[in-house]
């Protein structure tokens, strides 16, 4: 089939996908034996004890809040079992899932980012005359070892000197300080976003404690290098609480962090908030490292219409979105969904107004019929989709040939969380976890090779809204909560395995 996700695909798909005649059907109690070689039934009909209806599972779980399901046969599109499918809940990260189907649709599975150097002078003798330019197009895989490659590469270029300015420009998307306000300022998952991006947007803070107090270094680290970076500075501040304090310096960003909460040594990585200025930070150091000197960098809006003399290309859209929905960036579904958006033509100033096109999108393309994203990383609690909606969405994708692939598989695990080799149902979902909200949506093989799409949602936003401050990056019983939506999860996989496979 071919791969690319074509708008005509997407409404002939929605439209052999549409659920409104579906049945809604309950689970047997008992089962007929099969009938006999030669057509003589079997005499007695076998009582089989049913797996536990979801109103027993999820009383048992006592997650409190509402609990959101959907299944369906994937071939036939029918309903098979739901529950409050149609309530408007947050799908955390599965939104991701929405996301890259949104991105494949307008860029296709090919597309690349590039991040450019150029310059509006000319080259003689190793010496740029004019000013030399880095240009972001919003690369979200872009790293600390492509940068140190395309300063090689300038190096081989035989150039050895800049006299004019060095710029970078980050203005192929909107430049946003964070993803969720409503986020704790220190967390490395809700970064800035730009249209010049590295590392995902997060420094490298590392202390030990010596004779004469902390050595603190900040550095952009990769598997193979190791630069320190300017643009972010570390304060030991003589407190208990706040662990992390952030500001805006200017042209750096100024944390600060409690000495009480440091201990002997430790690492952990920060949210940069001024991406473009470090991106040509640690540009400008590797330039150094081979000889070239260049000014303090300097944004600008402008790119000369000069040839690149070096460019990095990103790998294809399909395997960004693969490590997207494997490790769940953040920073990855907000740029790839940021860039589907000014490419369909839409508005991209922000994130919402970018996720409301995403919205408008689904909503006819995957047959959601009243998703509203707030975002296109599941990040924000503002996000509502309902069960219904998702299964709906997955419906609709099963036809795009290689999207199964790009989804998770998800283990199967016992009572101690174990994982069980050789579990006879087979899943490839993407998961979504926000303090007491636990997603899950995809597809599911069951023993018999029945296939079923399918869609979970539990938010408890009594116990969300009770979080305060820094509460939100680790909150008292969130992860025991987690521990149980999860196993929950299972067992309602495992019931629909049993009853409709």
């Amino acid at each position: 089939m071919n791969n690319l996700l074509s708008r005509r695909f997407f409404l002939t798909a929605a439209a052999s996908a549409s659920l409104g005649h579906v049945a809604f059907a309950n689970a047997p109690l008992s089962s007929a034996r099969p009938v006999a070689r030669g057509g003589k039934a079997v005499a007695t009909v076998q009582q089989v004890r049913a797996p536990s209806t979801p109103k027993a599972l999820i009383e048992a779980a006592k997650l409190g809040g509402t609990f959101g399901f959907a299944v369906a046969d994937l071939r036939t599109g029918k309903l098979l079992e739901t529950g409050n499918a149609a309530l408007g809940l947050p799908p955390a990260s599965t939104a991701k899932a929405i996301t890259a189907l949104y991105s494949l649709d307008a860029l296709g599975p090919n597309y690349r980012f590039s991040t450019q150097i150029k310059t509006n002078g000319s080259i003689a003798g190793g010496v740029v005359s004019g000013d030399l330019f880095l240009i972001g197009s919003g690369d979200p895989t872009l790293d600390t070892n492509a940068l140190f490659d395309m300063a090689s590469k300038l190096k081989a270029l035989g150039i050895r000197e800049v006299r004019g300015q060095f710029y970078y420009v980050d203005n192929a998307l909107p430049n946003l300080r964070d993803i969720d306000k409503t986020q704790p300022e220190h967390v490395s998952y809700n970064p800035a976003v730009s249209g010049l991006n590295l590392n995902y947007n997060r420094v490298h803070f590392e202390w030990r404690r010596g004779s004469n107090g902390y050595q603190v270094t900040m550095d952009a680290r990769s598997d193979k290098h190791r630069p320190n970076v300017y643009i972010s500075k570390m304060q030991i501040a003589a407190r208990k609480l706040p662990v992390y304090s952030y500001k805006d310096g200017g042209a750096f960003d100024q944390w600060s962090v409690a000495s009480g909460a440091l201990g002997k040594s430790g690492s952990r990585w920060l949210p940069v908030r001024k991406p473009g200025l470090y991106a040509a930070d640690v540009f400008q150091t590797f330039a150094r490292a081979q000889g070239i000197v260049l000014k303090s960098p300097k944004r600008n809006t402008r790119r000369p219409k000069s040839r690149a003399i070096v460019t990095h290309t990103s790998p294809p859209l399909s395997k960004i979105l693969r490590d997207m929905l494997k490790f769940s960036t953040n920073l990855t579904a907000e740029v790839v969904g940021l860039t589907a958006t000014r490419k369909r033509g839409g508005r991209a100033t922000t994130l919402k107004a970018s996720a409301n096109e995403m919205s408008r999108w689904a909503n006819t393309a995957l047959k959601m019929g009243n998703a509203s994203f707030a975002d296109h990383s599941g990040l924000s609690a503002s996000s509502k989709v309902s069960a219904q909606g998702m299964v709906n969405s997955m419906l609709v994708a099963r036809r795009r040939a290689g999207f199964a692939e790009l989804l998770k598989p998800i283990a199967m695990r016992d009572a101690k969380r174990k994982v069980i080799k050789n579990h006879p149902i087979k899943v490839n979902a993407k998961t979504g976890t926000l303090n007491f909200v636990s997603a899950l949506s995809g597809y599911m093989t069951a023993a018999d090779g029945k296939q079923m799409a399918f869609a979970m949602i539990c938010a408890n936003t009594d116990l969300r809204r009770g979080l305060k401050g820094a509460e939100k990056e680790a909150p008292s019983g969130g992860q025991a909560w987690n521990r149980r939506a999860k196993a929950l999860q299972q067992q309602l996989i495992e019931r629909w395995g049993a009853v409709y496979g």
